[in-house]
C-alpha cells in the first residue's frame, strides 16, 4: 500500500475553509469535474464524465476539521482511505488531503487529482 499528500495554504480561516468541505454532499460545489453529488446513507455517489463513482464516509469531525472517506466502488483501487484536514496556519489556513490506495500507482494518481482541486479550492475561496 502507498500514501501521497496534496497540501496547499489558504488565506481564509479553518472555520471558512471547513464551512466548504465539511459538508460531505458538497463536494460537487468545489471539485472541478464532478458534474452531480447524492447522498445515500453514508455514500456519495459522484457522476463525472460518463462514470459514477461511490465514496463512503468513514469519519468526519467538525471540531478537528476532518473527514476520512473512502472510494468503494467505481474506480479500480483494491483498497482506497482518504483524509482532508484543515487546520491554522497563521492568519489563514492549511489544508491536507492525505491518501492511502492499493495498487500502489493509485496513491500517485490519487495525488495529482487532490493538488488540482485544492488549487480550484483555493481560487473559488480567496477569489
Amino acid at each position: 500500500m502507498a500514501s501521497a499528500q496534496a497540501a496547499i495554504d489558504i488565506k481564509k480561516s479553518p472555520d471558512e475553509v471547513w464551512a466548504v468541505i465539511g459538508d460531505f454532499g458538497g463536494i460537487a460545489d468545489w471539485m472541478p469535474g464532478i458534474e452531480s453529488c447524492r447522498l445515500e446513507g453514508e455514500n456519495r455517489i459522484l457522476a463525472m464524465t460518463g462514470m459514477e463513482i461511490t465514496e463512503r464516509l468513514v469519519s468526519t469531525s467538525d471540531d478537528a476539521h476532518t473527514q476520512t472517506y473512502s472510494i468503494v466502488d467505481g474506480v479500480p483501487v483494491e483498497f482506497h482511505q482518504a483524509t482532508i484536514t484543515v487546520s491554522a496556519d497563521g492568519d489563514g489556513s492549511t489544508v491536507t488531503w492525505d491518501v492511502e490506495a492499493r495498487p500502489d500507482e493509485m496513491a500517485g494518481v490519487m495525488q495529482g487529482i487532490y493538488q488540482q482541486t485544492l488549487d480550484a479550492l483555493k481560487a473559488k475561496l480567496e477569489g
